[in-house]
């Protein structure tokens, strides 16, 4: 079970990152050639800096998230999938 700290420091990113999805949807879109699907390649690119977030946090503590932290965290990116892919939509970038 991820630890009650790191699981808001895990919510505390996934807000950041919706806040600032416009900056991630121009940086999507230098790869548009490559990728086609800018707001897929978005939402990819905010996982994986939440993910890496995630990793970090262990990482800090000298620890390695289990098979069961890494699924919880997976929960909760799904949980916010929704909010998001809204917020990378309506981002004007």
């Amino acid at each position: 079970m991820i630890p009650d700290t790191t699981r808001k420091f895990i919510g505390s990113l996934i807000d950041y990152y919706i806040s600032e999805a416009a900056s991630y949807k121009q940086i999507a879109k230098t790869y548009y050639e490559e990728v086609e699907d800018v707001n897929a390649n978005t939402f990819g690119i905010i996982v994986g800096c939440v993910y890496s977030g995630f990793l970090q946090a262990y990482q800090n503590q000298k620890q390695k998230p289990s098979l069961e932290d890494t699924q919880e965290f997976t929960h909760m990116i799904k949980l916010r999938a929704a909010q998001i892919k809204r917020n990378i939509l309506d981002a004007k970038a």
